[in-house]
């Protein structure tokens, strides 16, 4: 497992590069973000040790047994929740986390800003965006989007920094890719949370600024029963 993960992360930030170079992107301006998730520390801290400090996780409580011991450990760690989060756990949330990627609704946007006030932390956050409208998935509907962006940002006071998606697993990812640049766009923001292991270099295309690689560095994942 230590060999093979520190070689898909070398084979991922290789294929990064490559695809940021042919879309005319900068050096340095996509984000990897090693999801973690159900992984545990000990398959994370290879990881750490060659370099990798941006990691994303589902879960608020698996990611508070993980990551206190490790950032002992490792300086300049980045965590990011990119699972859906319930408004009960936006204390937890704002404690244990530095970016949020999954605000899709009003009552976890209020239930974020109220904690990072009280914890004064200033988080930034994405807002989720449901492309593909799925019933069964978290996300503001992409005709919503304008509005909840300015409730979020002029009433309520988070610091949207950008959009996410997670399209539909049987469609072409680049249609969903391209309209989630096209809402950013209009409402100025540079933030792309989108692409994960399977078509991250088709989201890089699109302008993803971070995109959220699993499987493909740390291999196939056990879900529990």
């Amino acid at each position: 497992m230590t060999a093979a993960s520190i070689e898909n992360l070398q084979k991922v930030r290789s294929e990064l590069q490559a695809a940021a170079a042919e879309h005319g992107r900068a050096q340095g301006s996509v984000t990897l973000v090693a999801v973690s998730k159900t992984f545990p520390a000990e398959d994370i801290r290879p990881v750490l040790e060659a370099g990798q400090r941006v990691f994303g996780e589902n879960r608020v409580q698996e990611a508070m047994s993980k990551w206190p011991g490790l950032r002992e450990d490792f300086d300049g760690i980045e965590l990011h929740l990119i699972g859906p989060l319930q408004s009960n756990k936006a204390k937890e949330a704002v404690a244990t986390f530095d970016v949020i990627h999954t605000v899709d609704r009003e009552k976890i946007a209020r239930a974020l800003k109220d904690e990072m006030v009280r914890q004064d932390r200033n988080l930034p956050c994405f807002i989720q965006v449901n492309t593909g409208e799925e019933p069964q998935k978290a996300g503001i509907p992409p005709r919503e989007a304008d509005a909840f962006i300015k409730l979020c940002r002029d009433e309520i006071g988070l610091t949207i920094t950008g959009l996410m998606c997670i399209p539909p697993v049987e469609d072409a990812p680049g249609p969903h890719f391209a309209l989630l640049q096209k809402i950013a766009a209009r409402n100025g923001l540079d933030g792309l949370s989108m692409g994960m292991s399977s078509d991250y270099e088709t989201a890089i295309g699109f302008g993803a600024t971070h995109v959220r690689v699993g499987s493909a560095i740390f291999g196939h994942r056990d879900y529990p029963a």
